[in-house]
């Protein structure tokens, strides 16, 4: 089958990989590169360095949609295009222009988690369950017909880092399976029902900040799913406090932000519960194992954490 892939993230390089291995992949289109770090250099996507080493003719539009892009498709005379992870809605005219469709792979069970980060709100919400969904791409975002599903239980102290890492060959197989019965014509789309539908929007700093009024779970669902980025902090003394790793403990006595020195680390109350700080970094210095953290910075009598008069 000839197709066009367009995708950008790391979790989409296998399906990059399965889709080159078994078809003729005539065009990989992905995002542009994009500042990252301190210095701010510019940083390819992971799909732009795959598809550079497996020799795929490859385009950097700014919008998937302008007139230069789309012509480079249409000469491809694909039979389908997959998407995986791409960040820019595809418009009709892209939708309509190969004889399967596009095909898109999206890491979570449809129509739970549409929207842009499916696999973190999953675990901040205290979700057991997720999975990949290959659909057909519609105008609205993530609400095209489910063609095949695939569910994993999502492991107790599971990260949404490794969770990823782990369903993006998942979602790679996904893909050959559907367009291996799209082929054969034993492939029934289901339309999605839309009054269950919950979203997963953009990822933002301020989604790590932490409320120590939540059970300690709930906070320890956050640290999960949060990670790598934007991760989750508090503030000690008006200074940012990343917090690392934790776990949380049942029947703690503290009022909700108090910490007190724990055997394995720095204990904070929660609004059920406590949470225990193994590894911590405050603002402006390296990241350090908790009970290091309180050589240097002694608590006070009473001392709370989260409050800050910045």
């Amino acid at each position: 089958m000839r197709a066009i892939f367009i995708g950008t993230p790391e979790f989409a390089v296998p399906s990059l990989e399965a889709l080159a291995n078994r078809h003729d992949v005539r065009l990989v289109i992905t995002q542009p590169d994009r500042p990252a770090g301190r210095g701010r250099k510019l940083k390819a996507p992971a799909v732009k360095d795959r598809a550079a080493e497996l020799g795929l003719a490859l385009a950097q539009p700014r919008r998937v949609g302008e007139d230069e892009s789309f012509a480079r498709m249409a000469a491809c005379h694909a039979d389908v295009i997959a998407v995986v992870g791409y960040g820019q809605m595809i418009p009709k005219r892209i939708r309509v222009l190969t004889r399967h469709g596009c095909v898109n792979v999206h890491s979570s069970l449809l129509p739970k988690y549409r929207g842009a980060a499916p696999l973190n709100w999953a675990i901040v919400r205290g979700e057991r369950e997720t999975g990949v969904t290959t659909m057909r791409i519609s105008r609205k975002m993530d609400a095209g017909d489910i063609l095949l599903r695939r569910s994993t239980k999502i492991g107790p102290s599971e990260r949404a880092s490794d969770l990823a890492r782990r369903l993006a060959p998942v979602g790679a197989d996904l893909l050959l399976e559907t367009l291996d019965r799209l082929l054969d014509g034993t492939l029934q789309p289901t339309p999605q029902d839309h009054a269950a539908a919950t979203y997963a929007p953009m990822l933002r700093r301020e989604d790590g900040l932490i409320d120590w009024s939540l059970p300690a779970v709930s906070i320890y669902d956050r640290l999960r799913g949060l990670d790598p980025w934007p991760g989750i902090h508090t503030y000690f003394r008006n200074r940012r406090l990343r917090i690392w790793d934790a776990v949380p403990a049942a029947g703690g006595d503290l009022e909700p932000g108090l910490a007190k020195v724990h055997r394995i680390g720095l204990a904070v109350g929660c609004g059920a519960g406590n949470l225990v700080l193994r590894e911590v970094q405050l603002e402006g210095r390296r990241r350090m194992a908790a009970p290091v953290f309180l050589r240097g910075w002694r608590l006070a009598p009473n001392e709370a954490l989260g409050q800050c008069d910045n």
